[in-house]
């Protein structure tokens, strides 16, 4: 992929021939604990939702955004349903009062994360946001542009993969990151935390994934 809101202001700080209308989000008063969960969601799945109410439950959160990307920049877009479609699916998932979809990083102009949290940070100031990410992208997300840039910008909260766990925290961020790691009995405290600061959650393990998900619906197309 790669808020009080601020009233007023109308672009993003590009220059005047690319400047974009600000894309209009979830309403979020200042002090409440939002986390972030980014992805495709092609297609969203019960997974995302488990892992969501595990976050809520276990980093004493008000909210869970689920930020559904215009697409990953590091996989084809070949067969990517429109975002209106995934954001569509995404709240049929959900199903919760505290799960939020939003789209509102395809009016960016760009998906990488680093520039969608920094995006966040300025226009949200008095919100305190963590990232949500699984285990699988702790492994590599070194590969990712301006990596280090998505841990300053708020405190990130790894959650278990089946088969991820000893990859995640063996990887070269979490090694060079391994002095700004909670610990996971004190996960209530990461959305206070100043960044640099993550932790890594332990939750009861889900093996759904959006890949296998494709895959399936792939091989009962081809039948």
């Amino acid at each position: 992929m790669e808020f009080a809101s601020v009233q007023g202001e109308a672009f993003l700080g590009a220059p005047m021939s690319v400047r974009r209308p600000l894309a209009p989000l979830p309403h979020a008063e200042p002090g409440m604990r939002i986390g972030l969960l980014g992805g495709s969601f092609n297609p969203p799945h019960a997974g995302h939702r488990h892992v969501s109410v595990e976050a809520i439950r276990r980093l004493g959160l008000d909210q869970v955004w689920w930020l559904v990307s215009p697409g990953n920049p590091l996989k084809s877009h070949d067969g990517l349903p429109s975002i209106e479609e995934r954001m569509a699916a995404a709240i049929d998932v959900s199903a919760h009062p505290r799960i939020i979809v939003t789209g509102f990083e395809e009016a960016l102009g760009s998906p990488y994360t680093a520039e969608t949290l920094g995006t966040l940070k300025r226009r949200l100031p008095l919100v305190c946001f963590v990232w949500l990410m699984g285990a699988d992208n702790l492994s590599q997300i070194h590969r990712w542009r301006q990596w280090q840039r998505i841990f300053a910008s708020f405190p990130v909260a790894v959650l278990d993969r089946p088969g991820w766990r000893h990859r995640a925290l063996a990887s070269p961020a979490a090694s060079l990151l391994r002095h700004r790691q909670l610990p996971e009995t004190d996960a209530r405290a990461l959305a206070l935390a100043d960044p640099p600061a993550w932790t890594f959650l332990s939750i009861p393990l889900s093996s759904l994934s959006s890949t296998e998900l494709r895959q399936q619906q792939s091989r009962r197309r081809h039948r």
